[in-house]
């Protein structure tokens, strides 16, 4: 902590300019000792917050034009002394800043550690510093939505004061155990249970309304799957609105799987389309068609797809009995040509799946199709706004805690050894402490800290 950290912030390539951050009690020294503005005034002596033209000398050798922003501590993003160095965005040119930066007293910085040092000097607590990660790695406006939430600490807040009540009923029993000769009254048993309960009550609330906001922050997979030259591939670029895949009236275009991202109602769903799945002895087609059905096996949801201009057949059998144990959605494509297919005759093979019909080619029953798959996965009454955690981290740790919870519960009704129910309280507490990070290790911190880029 008592380094001076540096490294790019800005993505590479050939953008508009680049950024090059540093953070730390040397930042003001090395910016002294680099950038020359029009005026003889050093930079640590600059206004807080103030942004400043200059060039960015090594020696009497000019790198760049930049502007120089120089934000002193501890009114910062990481409470130390910041200075951010904006040039052109050239790679070389960034190497070539970065490197005299370095030089002059400043070491690269591990990833995620600006947002790491933010965290340890208490500007945020662990669930606003891994929300930093989730805004970066939003893919739609609802999971952006919910990890700006976080960030402002709605989630944090909650999960404090239950552990602050789990704390009040830990220190309760512990003063029972402390001071036996004063026996713990039925006054205090019935304080330290409506405190419990009351912790239980906020954790449900937090895991009721998050369960299913993972959903927006990870996705999920969807295989397209069907025999051959249903309109698979004509279903793929009708979802994607665009020609991604080449469609022909010849059987079997698609010999390998083809993957594409889309967002469905907020959830980042990543769509695969897959070679028709028949029988055949030539080994590029059960190469094909074995890799279909590994697909089909690993995924979310799997949509099959069926001619509906065409009576079954026994491919199509044979792939609804093997779906009956996956989430799955028949639909019944080329709706726009006579119909040889009755969609009740389905019924006998297949379970609850719903069956829609569709045509990608006039790109019809496309809108009920993305109502089911947002409703495969959840529901219409989720509301973004009420989800507070989509962290799956942050969510199997409430779980952890309720069930501690619960068992302190019944342990205080079952009349347990005072002893056995402070276990499994503190246990509740500490873990509502490692997701905001007030009881943590470096390991876990290390574990975290490493999903984010170098710059952050």
């Amino acid at each position: 902590m008592n380094d001076t950290i540096a490294a790019i912030s800005t993505p590479p390539g050939e953008n508009g300019i680049g950024i090059i951050r540093v953070s730390g009690p040397s930042s003001l020294d090395i910016a002294d000792k680099i950038f020359r503005g029009k005026n003889p005034k050093l930079p640590s002596a600059f206004a807080n917050y103030s942004l400043r033209y200059g060039h960015i000398h090594d020696e009497n050798r000019v790198i760049d034009e930049v502007l120089l922003s120089v934000m002193h501590r501890p009114f910062t993003y990481t409470c130390e002394d910041i200075i951010e160095i904006n040039c052109h965005s050239g790679m070389e040119c960034l190497k070539q800043i970065l490197n005299l930066v370095l030089e002059k007293g400043a070491r690269l910085a591990e990833p995620g550690e600006f947002t790491k040092r933010a965290f340890l000097n208490g500007r945020i607590d662990l669930v606003q510093a891994e929300a930093v990660c989730d805004i970066i790695a939003s893919r739609t406006k609802e999971s952006l939505n919910i990890s700006q939430r976080q960030l402002r600490g709605e989630a944090s807040c909650k999960i404090r004061s239950a552990r602050k009540d789990i704390i009040d009923a830990a220190a309760c029993l512990e003063a029972d155990i402390n001071f036996p000769e004063e026996e713990i009254g039925a006054s205090e048993i019935s304080s330290v249970k409506k405190s419990l309960k009351k912790a239980a009550g906020v954790l449900f609330e937090i895991i009721d309304s998050s369960e299913k906001g993972a959903i927006f922050r990870e996705g999920a997979s969807c295989v397209i799957c069907g025999r051959p030259n249903v309109g698979k591939s004509s279903l793929m670029n009708s979802l994607l609105r665009n020609d991604r895949v080449i469609v022909a009236p010849t059987a079997g275009t698609t010999r390998d799987t083809i993957e594409e991202v889309i967002n469905i109602k907020g959830i980042p769903l990543k769509i695969i389309d897959t070679a028709g799945i028949s029988e055949s002895e030539d080994e590029i087609t059960k190469a094909s068609v074995n890799r279909s059905m590994q697909y089909i096996g690993e995924a979310d949801l799997v949509l099959l797809v069926l001619d509906k201009s065409r009576k079954l057949t026994e491919e199509d059998l044979s792939l609804m009995d093997n779906l009956k144990e996956k989430r799955a959605l028949v639909l019944l494509n080329k709706s726009d040509l006579p119909s040889r297919l009755i969609p009740k005759a389905l019924k006998k093979y297949l379970n609850d799946n719903v069956v829609l019909s569709v045509s990608a080619k006039r790109k019809t029953g496309l809108d009920k199709l993305e109502d089911a798959i947002y409703n495969t996965f959840l529901n219409q009454k989720v509301s973004v706004g009420s989800i507070l955690l989509s962290n799956s981290r942050h969510i199997e740790s409430i779980r952890k805690a309720s069930v501690f919870l619960q068992s302190a519960i019944e342990g205080i009704d079952e009349k347990r050894p005072v002893e056995l129910t402070l276990i499994d309280i503190k246990d509740a507490a500490d873990i509502l402490g490692a997701i905001t990070g007030e009881v943590f290790t470096d390991d876990m911190l290390d574990k975290i800290f490493s999903r984010f880029c170098i710059g952050k």
